[in-house]
């Protein structure tokens, strides 16, 4: 078997690499078996944890799969695995989404005249009064805004990137768990993930210590609003993960505060603990809405310079349209008093579904942002236990590399009445799910 696919490495990394050559390479096709683990390790002389964590990373990548007993095979489809959601069924409320309450976005008035553009907007790829809101936009939590440009929302921004500063082929620290969409984006990029563990207050210092020892050379990470688990830097956490990050000049730090103006949390930043390379990236599809794809970037010089130079290979510029939109609405006083209201009313849905499963002794998190996290055993019995109940919350697979199990659910629209009923249809099908299990 190694003979004929070329498997060779002594490190996972390499045998990765080689299994990756042979399927690319048609020499092993979809449904292919690979060697057992022991017995590659015996004919690479490596160790059987090696090969194991070479397996590993290609499953993470959906190159291979694993089917128990029949060992791991190459998958019928050998690219990115996708971590999109499966289909919202019928007759069920859907907490899945991730989305913000319609009721608190602004109607969208794109701008009643636009001058024809004489030529390429590549000179001035910015306009002046939206690059101003955005200065301040940055500037109010700390965020040094010496440095700003646009994108066309967080993940375009933090694709560009990594583009930008990685080959293929090189680590980012990741969160674990952490956002489904930036799970996909890492790989497709031809980058690895080092997933980092996450507790209320964000990425655990030691565990991003591990991660950036072993090679990382970016991070992504976002200070509030963390999607799935709603976690948010205090001081004390932003002050250890800079401190960790001092021993490592050369990494870029990306931070995604997509949820800005309605976490609910203060923001205590590494874009402003003084680090050398930094980026932060702000959005504002969750609170004026989901067309309005724009995005603020604040960074430091020479990830600027590598940004715009990319942009203006590739699209060039940010609609002006666009720009303009986005500009009326940060600068309309009716549009900031709603947005703060949906912080408001989004931090009291979130509190009471927490309050409501404490009631239960059923421990959930959810410190910031538009979701609550609830770890749980079995996450298909509590997702198929939900349906039945009439709710529809999404299973964590897709947000976790190898963290432990739970669900997410999101909480814009949940009034606190209904609250309470979710908690005891919650705290019922985890009865039943532990009593299947013995536990």
């Amino acid at each position: 078997m190694t003979a004929q696919y070329g498997f060779s490495g002594s490190t996972a990394r390499d045998i990765s690499a080689s299994v990756e050559r042979a399927v690319a390479g048609g020499r092993l096709v979809p449904g292919a078996a690979l060697p057992p683990v022991r017995r590659l390790a015996d004919e690479l002389g490596v160790s059987p944890g090696t090969v194991a964590t070479a397996y590993k990373e290609l499953r993470q990548r959906g190159i291979v799969v694993t089917r128990g007993r029949g060992g791991t095979v190459v998958a019928q489809a050998p690219a990115v695995g996708s971590r999109r959601p499966p289909r919202v069924p019928e007759g069920v409320r859907n907490l899945a989404g991730g989305y913000p309450d319609p009721a608190f976005l602004p109607e969208l008035a794109p701008p009643p005249r636009v001058p024809p553009v004489p030529g390429s907007h590549r000179a001035s790829p910015r306009l002046a009064s939206l690059e101003a809101l955005t200065r301040d936009w940055f500037a109010r939590d700390g965020v040094p805004a010496q440095c700003v440009t646009f994108a066309h929302g967080a993940l375009d921004c933090v694709g560009r990137l990594l583009s930008t500063e990685l080959k293929p082929g090189d680590s980012v620290a990741v969160e674990d768990p952490g956002f489904h969409h930036l799970l996909d984006l890492v790989p497709a990029l031809g980058l690895r993930m080092v997933p980092v563990a996450v507790d209320d207050q964000g990425m655990v210092p030691e565990a991003l210590r591990t991660a950036l020892r072993a090679g990382a050379r970016a991070m992504v990470c976002s200070p509030r609003g963390q999607n799935p688990t709603g976690a948010c830097f205090s001081r004390e956490r932003r002050d250890a993960l800079a401190d960790v990050l001092s021993a490592f000049p050369e990494v870029l730090v990306i931070e995604d505060d997509h949820n800005a103006d309605m976490s609910g949390a203060p923001s205590y930043s590494l874009a402003a603990a003084g680090l050398p390379r930094w980026a932060q990236v702000r959005t504002v599809s969750k609170h004026l809405g989901i067309d309005l794809r724009w995005a603020g970037l604040a960074c430091d010089a020479t990830t600027l310079a590598r940004h715009d130079g990319r942009l203006l290979l590739t699209s060039g510029w940010i609609s002006h349209v666009l720009q303009e939109t986005a500009a009326r609405l940060m600068a309309d006083e009716a549009v900031r008093r709603l947005v703060g209201r949906a912080e408001e009313v989004y931090a009291e849905r979130r509190g009471a579904l927490v309050g409501e499963l404490a009631r239960y002794g059923v421990r959930a998190h959810g410190a910031s942002g538009l979701n609550v996290w609830v770890p749980v055993r079995d996450e298909s019995a509590v997702v198929n236990g939900l349906r039945s109940c009439g709710w529809w919350v999404a299973a964590g697979a897709r947000f976790r590399i190898a963290s432990p199990t739970g669900v997410r659910v999101t909480t814009a629209e949940l009034e606190p009445a209904d609250a309470a009923r979710l908690a005891s249809d919650l705290a019922g099908v985890l009865g039943e799910s532990e009593a299947t299990y013995g536990g």
